[in-house]
């Protein structure tokens, strides 16, 4: 068996949509098939297209979420601080540093691998003004208790929901409400742009402030191209960056977005629902456990191997053939942001990093294909 831990899902389609940006439009940069990518996602989720904010990467819209929610002007001892769950990508830790801030790492649960608010007040300092959720695995856990934590403690919430586009907490879609929320669409996130990512920013100023940073915060520009005309008489107040989508991206995301509920979510989640099943009564495999609130649209199928096994089941898949992958290496492991964990341990990420192992899910896999993963994982750990 060889198979793909992950891959985009593109085809005549997204091909047809980039043609006709290229031969027909000709403009390939930030332009109206740009606002009209933001028009479908607002649509999709429900808000208003004003908060809507779309990026290059998914880490440039975090970078841009928590540039605009920074407290301005900052006058309050020490830089400006972010607790983010230290089992993430690199690029939230990244994200906010590139803001001009500090991430603080802090642990997560054991059992979701998600935000341990616990830990989080530990780490508390009067220089905190924002927490950061991750969803991982898809799974916004409980982010109804994350907003109420922050509303005590007089924090914003910055949500990297980049595995979660799609999925629904109470039946609201994550991005649909909140301070702030980010998802990315890299080649293999549940709709891929190519390249590309998005905010929702619900305080209409800050949304303003960050559709201007992606455009090197050249005041109005966004208005501008979205109407096809340049500012020519430019003024800059904050700094920016070169973070804005362009209209190739924006058309395969178009595309993509049409795809999502009828094709996509039910792929993931039959096949996420299929390594459920037939790895359930594995004693050295645990699941990580999910909300009834939630919809969950899985980016990636994480399980833990428990009892020393994970190499050993890592070695054996591979020898047939079938890739696996470690979502993630901890932040606070990484050199350049050891010194984000203080002077608390993170003992449940650490232990978490011992055991996670991602098998292959994208919906360019058949059933067969992951019952054939699962009977290697059951021959590996008899």
């Amino acid at each position: 068996m060889s198979l793909r831990l992950s891959m985009s899902i593109v085809g005549a389609a997204e091909a047809e949509a980039v043609r006709r940006v290229i031969t027909e439009d000709g403009y390939l940069g930030i332009g109206k098939e740009t606002q009209r990518f933001e028009q479908d996602v607002a649509a999709y989720l429900g808000v208003a297209e004003k908060n809507v904010v779309s990026a290059n990467t998914g880490t440039a819209a975090l970078t841009l979420a928590v540039d605009a929610l920074r407290p301005t002007p900052w006058n309050r001892p020490g830089k400006p601080r972010v607790l983010v769950p230290s089992l993430t990508f690199v690029a939230s830790f990244q994200a906010v540093l590139a803001a001009g801030c500090e991430p603080v790492a802090c642990d997560v649960l054991p059992d979701t691998g998600t935000l341990d608010l616990a830990d989080a007040e530990r780490r508390l300092t009067p220089d905190v003004f924002a927490i950061m959720p991750v969803h991982y695995a898809s799974n916004p856990w409980h982010i109804d208790e994350a907003h109420a934590f922050a509303r005590r403690h007089g924090l914003r919430v910055i949500e990297d929901a980049a595995h979660a586009f799609g999925c629904r907490h109470k039946e609201r879609k994550i991005g649909s409400f909140g301070d702030a929320v980010c998802f990315s669409f890299d080649g293999i996130k549940n709709i891929t742009c190519g390249e590309g990512g998005l905010c929702v920013i619900f305080n209409d100023e800050e949304a303003r402030i960050a559709a201007d940073a992606r455009l090197l915060s050249v005041e109005g520009d966004t208005a501008a191209r979205f109407s096809g005309t340049r500012t020519w008489d430019p003024d800059v107040k904050r700094l920016g960056w070169r973070f804005h989508m362009s209209n190739i991206m924006a058309a395969i995301g178009r595309v993509q977005l049409g795809r999502l509920e009828s094709e996509f979510i039910p792929a993931r989640r039959r096949l996420a629902a299929l390594y459920a099943e037939r790895l359930a009564d594995l004693k050295d495999i645990a699941l990580l456990r999910q909300s009834p609130d939630d919809f969950i649209v899985p980016h990636i199928q994480v399980v833990r191997v428990l009892h020393g096994r994970k190499d050993e089941l890592k070695a054996a898949l591979a020898a047939r053939g079938i890739p696996t992958g470690v979502h993630y290496k901890p932040n606070h492991l990484l050199t350049l942001f050891r010194p984000a964990a203080d002077a608390l341990p993170l003992p449940v990420t650490e232990q978490l990093h011992s055991e996670l192992v991602t098998l292959p899910l994208h919906p360019g896999l058949s059933d067969d294909d992951v019952s054939g993963v699962c009977d290697a994982v059951r021959e590996a750990l008899k």
